[in-house]
């Protein structure tokens, strides 16, 4: 029997939605939301109302019957640090997403509408490998300072369903390998995958690891301070610096990969460094999660909407490609990995997690 799942995935100001049958996409699409329209609401919770009533709007205009769907599906928000998995979402789990225990974010609202709209339907609701998944190793946890741990916040949705997907085409299970999976988006996240759970991880949000599009990664802790406290920026603005304005942003003025590879091929050379020095980061990244999995690492894995750029996985290839051998996924399909974490609990190949 085939199993039908509406998947929610919101951001800050769109929803993107998908209807699958099984694996198969019936039809999905992107709702954007103005900023007059976020702007009336105080909180993200306080959107709620409107965002549900968009999305069962356009299962009307589409002539979608709800009563066939057998399981609802939104992208997993700022929770406690949880394990991998697919969680139902429970009064808990559905209380922490409205207090947004880790920081309010557009994707709390994920399991909040998923269960909503399953409850008035009568069918259970689930989000799946949220971006606060921890499974670092006791020893990956320490930084040098107490007061400060690392901690694991990554691109656990596609890092966990591109290493799952690799396993399938292997015809091996995702927790008999030893993977180093790389996301290359907005942000940057390096992982080391030991058998079945995320080990290690660079914090792909505002911590350490290589520079991206919009976030510096890893900068000189002594320089930070002293920047910090030369009364020339606010907290909030050298915030800015580390998470939005940093990376390319800061030294190319762009977020966008195609604008680099159209500087470097106009003759860019800061362009050509900066796109040098960032594969230069990335492949250090590779390396220290190679000594993580003690150097048996079965495949390096390169996701995320870079991984389409081929002078960036070149690049990597040739700097890491001594490790393991490497597989390139490009983009991201998060429609179709919460649809497949649905899947996987309601045919039993997964158990369900609880919060």
């Amino acid at each position: 029997m085939s199993i039908k799942s509406l998947i929610i995935n919101p951001g800050s100001t769109s929803t993107k939605i998908g209807v699958f049958e099984d694996e198969t996409l019936l039809f999905e699409e992107t709702l954007r939301h103005s900023t007059e329209e976020i702007a009336q609401y105080a909180s993200i919770v306080d959107q709620k109302d409107f965002r549900k009533n968009i999305i069962l709007d356009l299962m009307k205009e589409k002539d979608f019957d709800m009563k066939s769907l057998d399981v609802i599906v939104g992208r997993g928000g700022m929770l406690k640090p949880i394990p991998g998995g697919t969680y139902a979402v429970t009064d808990n789990l559905l209380e922490d997403l409205k207090a947004g225990v880790q920081g309010q974010h557009a994707s709390n609202l994920g399991g909040i509408l998923a269960r909503e709209i399953a409850d008035t339907i009568g069918v259970p609701s689930y989000i799946v490998d949220p971006v606060v998944v921890d499974e670092l190793m006791p020893i990956a946890r320490y930084s040098g300072v107490p007061e400060l741990p690392r901690i694991s916040i990554f691109h656990a949705l596609n890092q966990k369903a591109v290493a799952k997907r690799y396993a399938n085409e292997k015809g091996a299970a995702y927790d008999s390998l030893r993977l180093i999976v790389v996301h290359m988006g907005g942000g940057v996240s390096v992982g080391a995958h030991e058998y079945g759970k995320v080990v290690d991880v660079f914090n792909a949000l505002d911590g350490d690891g290589a520079f991206s599009p919009e976030r510096a990664g890893a900068v000189p802790p002594g320089a930070l301070v002293k920047m910090c406290f030369s009364g020339k920026y606010t907290e909030k603005e050298v915030y800015k610096k580390l998470v939005g304005n940093g990376g390319f942003n800061a030294y190319l003025n762009t977020n966008d990969m195609r604008d680099v590879d159209k500087m470097v091929d106009e003759g860019n050379e800061e362009a050509r460094e900066i796109r040098e020095a960032f594969i230069f980061q990335v492949a250090k990244n590779i390396g220290s999660m190679a000594c993580v999995l003690q150097g048996k690492v079965d495949q390096i894995i390169l996701t995320g909407g870079i991984a389409y750029d081929k002078a960036v996985t070149d690049g990597l290839k040739e700097r890491a490609g001594f490790i393991a051998p490497i597989t390139v996924y490009p983009g991201e399909d998060e429609l179709l990995a919460l649809a497949q974490g649905a899947i996987r609990v309601m045919t039993g190949a997964e158990k369900v997690m609880e919060y």
